[in-house]
């Protein structure tokens, strides 16, 4: 990755950093890793405000530059910044919300001196929801790339196949794209396995993690997402696989039915697609979240869906969330979420409704928020396709 884009990245957290008086960040989780080195390593990096930061790293041992150098422990922390002839902070930030409760006391001792704050997991969380340039011609191409996989999806149905059968060929067609199969997500009780396929009534079914629709899943261990449900005439199948290419998770919703479905069905489908369109409409910078979230409701109210809108006896509080190197970021259309979008803020919008006996309708497309609106970055049919 260019350097100039991961010093932009850093320079985005340093701002933050300044407005809170905070001297410098220790970094050691995963994804803010990628966002602020470019890749996953064992190790640390530090993030002084005002000093090139300068990377601690256990693993790998290849690992070479003028900012780079070797730790086995972090215990050594303080003498390799006096090394690089860095003062030590008295204001030190570390991932409160991510670091466990032992790994970070650990690295808050190896600075008994400075105040140690737990705000850097919200604090990055804030700088990595508006993107790069270089971000969003990621997200870009993710979108593509999802979209050419998703173009294939009729072509793997065969007669007789469950969800889990026909989920593991699209699967495949995703992987065959590109797709790296991991799914980042944020918050200690959520899980997610590529994604989810959920037809007829199973679309219904209630899930412990916080998805827009549950499904039982194939064991207690996993409960979301393709339960055996055989395909059969009459279903429909909602296809919600996350495009995890380039490391940037893009997020797109499919339906496909098994033979004709009940008008019902078509009608529900379409109220999806307008409140889409009037939320799409209505996005730019300045808007509240909440209000995106009201417009939807208020579209799907009109029809006479909203009992039905974002899942059935167990419905989900958003209509959209954040996404980027993780799926679940800021900002998240919700109620009571006065947070404004800004350019260069992602999103992905999924309006949804659960029928009886038929299953799961509706769309989800990603959006990035530009000067003056949005811009779809998941470009594919939205009907609903025959199978």
């Amino acid at each position: 990755m260019l350097q100039s884009e991961l010093k932009l990245r850093r320079d985005k957290i340093r701002a933050l950093m300044a407005q809170q008086g905070i001297d410098a960040a220790l970094i050691a989780c995963n994804v803010n890793l990628i966002y602020t080195y470019g890749s996953v390593v064992s190790g640390y990096l530090y993030l002084p405000l005002h000093e090139p930061a300068r990377l601690f790293v256990k693993r790998p041992n290849n690992l070479a530059g003028e900012f780079v150098m070797p730790i086995r422990k972090p215990e050594q922390l303080p003498d390799l910044l006096k090394e690089c002839g860095l003062p030590l902070p008295a204001r030190l930030m570390l991932e409160g919300d991510e670091l466990p409760f032992r790994e970070y006391n650990r690295l808050a001792a190896c600075f008994p001196d400075a105040e140690v704050l737990p705000d850097g997991t919200e604090l990055i969380r804030r700088a990595r929801s508006v993107k790069t340039e270089f971000e969003l011609e990621l997200l870009r191409r993710s979108g593509a790339a999802h979209a050419r996989a998703y173009a294939r999806i009729p072509s793997v149905y065969q007669l007789g196949m469950t969800d889990r059968q026909f989920s593991i060929e699209i699967e495949r067609l995703m992987r065959l794209e590109g797709c790296l199969g991991i799914f980042r997500v944020f918050g200690r009780s959520m899980e997610i396995f590529m994604g989810s396929v959920l037809a007829g009534d199973n679309a219904a079914a209630p899930s412990p993690y916080d998805f827009a629709l549950g499904g039982e899943g194939l064991d207690p261990s996993l409960p979301g997402g393709a339960n055996g449900t055989l395909l059969q005439a009459g279903q429909s199948v909602m296809v919600d696989l996350g495009g995890n290419f380039f490391g940037y998770m893009c997020d797109m919703s499919r339906v496909y039915s098994l033979g004709r479905l009940p008008q019902q069905a078509y009608d529900a489908h379409q109220v999806c697609l307008e409140a889409q369109e009037a939320v799409a409409a209505m996005a730019k910078p300045g808007v509240a979240c909440e209000d995106l979230y009201n417009k939807a409701i208020e579209v799907v109210t009109k029809a006479g869906f909203a009992d039905r809108f974002m899942g059935v006896g167990q419905k989900a509080k958003f209509v959209g969330h954040g996404i980027g190197l993780e799926i679940n970021e800021a900002p998240v259309l919700a109620p009571r979420i006065r947070q404004e979008l800004e350019p260069g803020m992602v999103f992905a919008l999924e309006p949804k409704i659960v029928l009886p006996e038929v299953g799961p309708v509706g769309i989800e497309n990603s959006w990035a928020v530009k000067a003056d609106g949005v811009e779809k970055l998941t470009q594919a049919p939205e009907e609903i396709v025959e199978l």
